[in-house]
């Protein structure tokens, strides 16, 4: 099992190195019911979040006061650069008895950080094209926590149900033969990939758009990795952020504690049980010009020059306590999930 999962990593690894992509791993920083970006100045906000990167990470993090490499002492990313703040929404399971308990989240494959997100910084095949890394003050969206509807979800938005632990066979590129827009119906043995892909092409001008998604888009035609085009009111290519959420749902996974109608179990921690309210937030924060230096280096997997990569040890070391003091569903089981004051 061991020689399986060391190579489901090398495979990983080769694919990262062939797309020009940085994959690195970011531990947990804090599980919390903030949102800086959707709900600014609220404590606590509608929903929790699972959330890594720099620990300067609050209930505002206004962009004309806060510079998170500054402000920032540690993070919880193993490029020691990297200040930013990646979050997703947490994954809840409902027993038949109508209470709660959080999915826990664990290190994807060759990444020795505990739980939080892998993250991708894509360069793709952009052998003459360059790629201008994100400016200060930059954040955007993808997905949308209030839809329900599998045509509305981006195509770059899915769920893998990994068949074991080592991710074996290597299911290869997200998003493609049995991955589903939807949470997955059955038990899996491996838990879940959760992939969250944000556009590559931005408008060079705005850090920001008041939906958090205006100011960026997708290719207008082909793919990013394939060197596609950006469209004319997007024209500058940037680096495409990818998550991967590895939820480990495998105590789950006993179908009588599922509802006997046969209904969805896991739920999105903003209420949703369909998994088409996917979505990630994402807050730049590198520090000085590493970012772009690695883009025009063409920097690949987590152990790239010229930038500096600090042990696992710190990455792990680096936490926040919550700001919106709750109990979680960690470690018990609750009557309902943290902010939905009614049972789902």
């Amino acid at each position: 099992m061991q020689l399986k999962a060391s190579l489901a990593a090398v495979a990983a690894a080769q694919f990262a190195t062939a797309q020009e992509l940085m994959r690195f791993g970011c531990s947990q920083l804090t599980i919390d019911r903030i949102d800086p970006l959707v709900n600014p100045g609220a404590l606590p906000s509608p929903h929790i979040h699972q959330v890594v990167g720099g620990n300067s990470f609050n209930v505002s993090m206004n962009p004309g006061s806060l510079d998170p490499p500054t402000a920032s002492t540690c993070t919880s990313c193993t490029y020691s650069e990297d200040f930013s703040n990646y979050w997703t929404a947490n994954v809840y399971f409902k027993a038949r008895n109508g209470t709660f308990k959080r999915v826990p989240q664990v290190a994807n494959l060759g990444l020795n950080v505990q739980g939080g997100v892998t993250v991708y910084y894509i360069r793709g095949y952009q052998a003459s094209a360059r790629v201008t890394a994100f400016p200060k003050g930059f954040r955007m969206l993808v997905g949308d926590p209030n839809n329900r509807e599998a045509s509305k979800v981006p195509s770059g938005l899915c769920f893998r149900c990994e068949a074991n632990m080592q991710q074996s066979p290597f299911g290869g590129a997200p998003c493609t033969g049995s991955d589903t827009k939807a949470f997955p119906k059955s038990t899996c043995g491996g838990g879940w990939r959760v992939t969250v892909t944000f556009p590559s092409c931005w408008d060079g001008k705005n850090t920001d758009s008041p939906d958090h998604k205006s100011h960026v888009a997708y290719p207008a035609s082909g793919t990013f990795e394939s060197g596609g085009a950006c469209p004319a009111s997007h024209p500058v290519k940037i680096p495409q952020v990818m998550y991967e959420v590895m939820y480990d749902t495998r105590q789950f996974n006993n179908k009588a504690e599922w509802p006997t109608d046969g209904s969805q179990p896991f739920y999105w921690s903003h209420g949703d049980n369909t998994g088409y309210g996917i979505h990630g937030d994402y807050l730049f924060g590198w520090k000085g010009d590493a970012l772009q230096k690695a883009m025009d280096g063409k920097c690949a997997g987590d152990r790239c020059a010229p930038l500096q990569r600090q042990t696992d040890a710190k990455a792990i070391a680096c936490a926040k306590a919550q700001a919106a003091r709750e109990d979680i569903g960690t470690d018990k089981w609750l009557t309902a999930m943290p902010g939905q004051t009614m049972p789902m």
